[in-house]
């Protein structure tokens, strides 16, 4: 009897849960030596107002839900070696920055690449490394602060943002 390749994996990005505090899990599965194909999701599950980060109203806040479904080109063979990706995304998000109480909440839709490269830790265990961007349109509104409801924006815009630093741990059955 033959052995047979490793065609699914599981994985998660441990820079996620440090950065923002997301539950993050992505599911890929090789259908060909050098393709293989992925869904994914991000939760930030802190309530309104809260932060991993000791209160503040200087701190930061993202929440947000965030799906993706992607394709990965492996030149050497799947989870082996660098690779290049494409995704599409769909987030909705609420952010509250550094510079001041403004928070803005909506919905982006978008496209994205990455690229990066896996390197095994043991036979059904990898390390992944990647950087990744993404483009497309938003949808959001503008609030004066967190709690007053009081609007100051909105609208639909197109943006560019990072979408991936990735320190990733995968499982390969």
């Amino acid at each position: 009897m033959a052995a047979s390749a490793q065609e699914m994996g599981i994985s998660t990005n441990v820079v996620d849960y440090l950065t923002a505090g997301s539950l993050n899990v992505e599911a890929s599965y090789g259908f060909a030596r050098h393709w293989s194909v992925s869904a994914g999701g991000k939760y930030s599950p802190l309530p309104s107002g809260k932060s991993i980060l000791p209160a503040s109203d200087d701190t930061a806040l993202l929440r947000q839900r965030l799906f993706n479904a992607g394709l990965r080109w492996w030149p050497w063979h799947i989870y082996s070696g660098w690779w290049m990706g494409a995704k599409l995304q769909y987030q909705e998000f609420v952010e509250k920055g550094r510079t001041g109480p403004e928070t803005t909440e909506g919905d982006r839709f978008g496209g994205g690449l990455a690229a990066g490269y896996s390197a095994m830790l043991a036979p059904r265990f990898n390390l992944d490394l990647g950087l990744g961007l993404w483009g497309g349109y938003a949808l959001y509104t503008k609030y004066a602060c967190r709690s007053c409801g009081r609007r100051i924006d909105s609208g639909s815009r197109p943006f560019f943002l990072p979408s991936d630093l990735l320190l990733g741990i995968t499982y390969i059955f």
